[in-house]
């Protein structure tokens, strides 16, 4: 079940991007593959700048910082994945509708539990 459950999160993460591509003008996204690749590389980055700098900073942060880092890391992505391509303010918009869509659907990263993804019962 635990694997079900990230995959369920990147299915979910990628018809996002996809919704998002639709809607933000200078993000594109060419499938429905291509937005669960780049589902993936943001988790991982977002799992990479989170160990180097901490919580705050990531994309799923809080604050301007946070929010910065998101549209960089979406901008930086389009050069992993291939179909995908994004402006500086492409990727700002994106970052911005993600950020608001994430308030009414939370969508956690499969590695913001752990390795594990156990949770400490007590």
């Amino acid at each position: 079940m635990h694997l079900l459950g990230h995959l369920v999160r990147f299915i979910v993460s990628a018809l996002v991007l996809m919704f998002v591509s639709w809607l933000v003008p200078g993000f594109q996204v060419g499938g429905f593959w291509s937005a669960f690749f780049l589902a993936l590389v943001i988790a991982v980055a977002a799992w990479i700048i989170e160990g180097i700098f901490g919580k705050q900073i990531t994309p799923f942060g809080r604050g301007i910082v946070g929010f910065l880092v998101s549209a960089l890391v979406i901008w930086a992505a389009q050069f992993v994945v291939s179909n995908v391509s994004t402006s500086v303010i492409g990727a700002i918009l994106a970052a911005l509708v993600i950020g608001i869509i994430d308030l009414f659907i939370p969508v956690k990263t499969p590695f913001e539990q752990g390795i594990t993804g156990r949770e400490d019962r007590r």
